[in-house]
């Protein structure tokens, strides 16, 4: 059994040596990031995408380095295909390379393979008089009495909005705009924020946004609910990592280094206090044939 491990790791040395070699060419790791947008990115780098980016760095014997911009329309365009020089039409060189979070389906993106996939959950602050709630579909039995007193956040886009409409739910919720704007706070900054000043006691929120809000809550503050998918109303989603169209050595590269350390990939989403569900198997892009 021992040989077989040490055999086993230095299959693997061999494997992500031939990584970094294939990456030599380039000095750097060359990330398009939002500078404030916990747990995801940050300019301190303490998100988890940070966290990954510094990884897989380290294994491409690569520089970090990141292209900060706030992560709205337009991102993409302005980051990730934007040359470094305007006049440089043939796009030799771009301000950056990867983009490390992107829906799995993602079409503004060169796609890698999925590396986590989560779902959104019921949020529920505790000691607010809703700790019978263990399941979504209760907020939709409650006695009118009840439901005049809810106070749950409701996007102005995303399958929470969607399910509260179908469960007759919408006068109880309290707007948001999933982009707002805000130099100051990301949606979950901002949810954290008035969920301890008591604007609001619940949310549908996605899985990484949740698990900041708790991570940064005391322990135990929170019922977790998590939202189950169903025929026309989809709640859980994996994500991937996005680099140019046509960048497929970069892809390969990377997909390469996601199956080589997924195990700590996923030990580090978890210590963000992410609900993560297993991987599910994703049909190909055409672009990936």
């Amino acid at each position: 059994m021992r040989a077989s491990h040490q055999i086993h790791k230095l299959l693997a040395g061999l494997f992500l040596t031939a990584v970094t070699f294939s990456a030599a060419a380039e000095e750097k790791f060359k990330v398009c990031a939002d500078p404030l947008n916990p747990p995801y990115s940050t300019k301190n780098q303490d998100g988890f995408e940070n966290k990954i980016a510094e990884l897989f760095a380290k294994e491409l014997g690569q520089t970090l380095e990141y292209t900060w911009l706030p992560q709205r329309i337009g991102f993409v365009r302005n980051t990730l295909n934007a040359p470094v020089k305007e006049n440089d039409v043939d796009g030799k060189e771009f301000k950056c390379d990867v983009i490390m979070g992107v829906p799995a389906d993602y079409d503004l993106t060169l796609t890698t393979a999925p590396y986590y996939h989560s779902t959104y959950v019921l949020l529920i602050a505790k000691g607010r008089g809703w700790d019978d709630i263990k399941d979504a579909s209760q907020l939709a039995d409650l006695s009118p009495e009840r439901q005049e007193k809810l106070r749950i956040a409701m996007f102005d886009r995303g399958p929470g909005t969607a399910w509260m409409q179908q469960n007759g739910l919408l006068d109880q919720g309290i707007p948001y705009q999933s982009m707002s704007g805000d130099a100051e706070n990301n949606v979950a900054m901002q949810i954290l924020k008035d969920m301890n000043a008591k604007k609001i006691d619940m949310v549908i929120l996605w899985g990484p946004m949740a698990g900041y809000v708790i991570s940064e809550s005391p322990k135990n503050s929170y019922t977790v609910i998590p939202m189950q998918s169903a025929p026309g109303m989809k709640f859980d989603f994996s994500m991937a990592m996005g680099v140019r169209r046509g960048d497929k050595a970069r892809q390969e590269t990377l997909n390469k280094l996601i199956a080589a350390k997924a195990d700590q990939i996923q030990a580090i989403i978890k210590s963000y206090n992410v609900p993560l569900l297993p991987i599910p198997k994703q049909a190909k892009h055409e672009d990936d044939d």
